[in-house]
């Protein structure tokens, strides 16, 4: 199959790629199921396609309380920004606050051809800079290992309560299994060919000089640099051309 569309397919297509059934690929099958999963893993660290922006919501338990974090999945790789859980400003549902009474004066200027959109959208504006200012932003701490999110002083000022909600903004990866397409980009057919065909000349570089029947010698060592060359190639091509900025992930 010329688009691999399972993990099974991409195997089968590295190995046609290497000269399998003209030529026997010696490598044991766990060998090239580690060298799939290492392939996986690079293109899901490195490739922007493997990537995408979306959002956590996250009702809080008694034991996030207890334990001062938020469990997340192992897939999130980054958490770019928490939004704020409460709001002087925009949130508030009382009938006095400021921006329920300033919407009204805004609404009747709007009806009465007094202002336009513009004076709205600059008020909210300056509402949203007065709650930035006197509240600020929640702090937020995440490490990948951990799969935990720390939310600075929320918890010890009992500010998040049980059966309160958070939402954060977050890049998770693509998994393959799901989203089949993977499994047929052109780095990981590439990357995974040319780590499997690195495997192949490891194993055989113990029988390099070794001459077969009929006078053919084998030579593992070249099999293994040209496999080890493209794998270099690759990997500069991914981080100078498909590679996210380092610094787009600064929430």
């Amino acid at each position: 199959m010329a688009n691999p569309n399972s993990r099974d397919t991409l195997i089968d297509y590295c190995k046609r790629r290497l000269g399998e059934p003209v030529i026997e690929v010696n490598v044991d099958e766990d060998q090239v199921e580690d060298r799939v999963d290492e392939a996986l893993q690079y293109y899901q660290e490195y490739h922007s396609d493997a990537t995408v922006r979306t959002y956590l919501k996250h009702q809080v338990t008694a034991t996030d309380v207890a334990n001062e974090y938020i469990p997340v999945s192992s897939d999130i790789i980054f958490v770019s920004k928490m939004f704020p859980l409460t709001s002087s400003f925009n949130n508030s549902r009382n009938f006095f606050d400021i921006k329920y009474q300033m919407m009204l004066n805004d609404i009747a200027d709007l009806m009465n051809f007094a202002g336009d959109l513009a004076y709205y959208e600059q008020m909210q504006q300056y509402l949203s800079l007065l709650d930035m200012k006197l509240n600020g932003h929640p702090q937020v701490q995440f490490s990948r290992r951990q799969n935990r999110l720390y939310i600075f002083g929320d918890f010890a000022d009992k500010d998040i309560k049980a059966d309160d909600y958070i939402v954060a903004e977050v890049y998770t990866i693509i998994n393959p299994d799901s989203h089949t397409s993977v499994y047929n980009d052109m780095f990981v057919k590439e990357y995974t060919t040319a780590l499997i065909k690195q495997q192949w000349g490891m194993n055989l570089i113990k029988f390099e000089g070794m001459q077969l029947p009929g006078g053919v010698v084998l030579n593992g060592r070249q099999i293994y640099d040209d496999a080890t060359g493209e794998i270099q190639t690759l990997r500069e091509n991914l981080r100078l051309e498909q590679e996210l900025p380092p610094d787009f992930f600064v929430g």
